[in-house]
């Protein structure tokens, strides 16, 4: 072996050539000022790219965190079994996706029939009511025509319409709903691979902090979605009864849509209250003034007992600050974005409040 030959007094060697080691740099910064400017400008594109990323693939996200809040159901549901029958997790999830199988099915034998038969004719009802509707106006004076009130109904159904493009049509929602049972089991399962990926993916002073954070989001959106279960079976039930015993036509149906519509709140009572003033308004005036009286009775009842009660054991949200929130994603993904608006903000409430909490306790914000 012989020693690399002297440069010192000759002409350097070509590295690009490949005889000699690469130099410095021509993009390399000497200036630490600069070079930190340049890092914290490298950051923000980062951030902004990865938000344009986000808002790119914000539908995709929102199904995921679909998947989430389903995967939180059956997790709360297992948990709650959990205190009773001493079994592995996924057994116990198996057992909550039968039993809400076997209601699903017993819903469907029980009262299938009679349902399906009334929404056969729902639509049909609610044009005819609309219509005598339109005519009342006209007769006190108002000038509205048929447009007009197309123009509201497609208003109105345009949220359905996003949801429409972003799914696909019928065959693309069942596709959708499918992925997320899907993800949500797999993640109510067994989530502990999940948590330990995202433990990896973050700096390890931060993970105590963001470990107890998720934690606080995971219980409160166990309660909040336990709570809104109960709501939809209390308003749903309570419906029925009492649009059947004020003699209402189609009294399961709008029960079934009374407790489906109480998932998203605000929006969907109200959604649910106008379907069944124009049902009930076509068995006469008397008929429709009890439908809106039960209406009234049954929100009090959800309003001041049982809204209340849930609250306490679950995040408390401002009326106001739901509907607000439920507007703007509502606008922004449709029916698919005010279905979780409520759960989101939950979550991001919960966030605020932990992180709010650190600094109160600490002294310092971390992060």
């Amino acid at each position: 072996m012989t020693d690399a030959p002297s440069m010192k007094g000759e002409v350097a060697a070509d590295p690009i050539a490949g005889d000699g080691p690469v130099g410095p740099s021509p993009t390399q910064i000497e200036s630490p000022e600069l070079r930190r400017e340049a890092n914290r400008a490298l950051i923000w594109a980062l951030v902004i790219g990865l938000l344009a990323l986000a808002i790119y693939l914000s539908q995709s996200l929102l199904v995921v965190f679909g998947a989430l809040v389903i995967a939180c159901m059956l997790d709360g549901g297992a948990r709650l079994l959990g205190r009773w029958v001493p079994i592995g997790r996924g057994w116990r999830v198996m057992i909550v996706l039968v039993l809400a199988v076997a209601f699903i099915t017993w819903l469907v034998q029980f009262a299938g029939a009679q349902i399906a038969e009334q929404a056969a004719e729902f639509p049909s009802l609610i044009t005819t009511q609309l219509g005598r509707l339109v005519a009342f106006l006209r007769s006190k004076g108002i000038d509205i025509g048929q447009d007009d009130l197309q123009n509201l109904a497609s208003q109105a159904m345009s949220g359905v319409g996003t949801l429409g493009r972003v799914v696909g049509g019928f065959f693309g929602a069942i596709t959708t709903a499918v992925l997320m049972l899907t993800i949500g089991i797999y993640l109510a399962v067994d989530p502990r691979p999940y948590e330990r990926g995202l433990s990896w993916m973050i700096a390890e002073r931060h993970r105590e902090h963001v470990a107890d954070t998720l934690d606080h989001m995971a219980f409160n959106l166990r309660r909040l979605l336990a709570g809104r279960l109960l709501g939809m079976v209390a308003e749903g039930f309570f419906t029925w009864g009492l649009l059947s015993l004020i003699g209402v036509p189609m009294a399961a149906l709008l029960g079934l849509i009374t407790g489906i519509l109480a998932f998203i709140p605000n929006i969907g009572a109200l959604t649910a209250g106008i379907l069944m003033t124009l049902v009930g308004f076509s068995g006469g005036t008397e008929m429709g003034l009890w439908t809106i009286a039960s209406y009234f009775f049954i929100q009090t009842f959800d309003g001041y007992v049982l809204v209340p009660l849930i609250a306490k054991k679950t995040v408390d949200l401002a009326p106001a600050l739901v509907l607000g929130f439920q507007l703007i994603m509502g606008v922004l993904f449709g029916v698919l974005g005010l279905t979780f608006a409520d759960p989101m903000l939950a979550m991001i409430k919960t966030a605020l409040e932990r992180r709010a909490h650190r600094i109160h306790s600490e002294g310092t914000a971390w992060g």
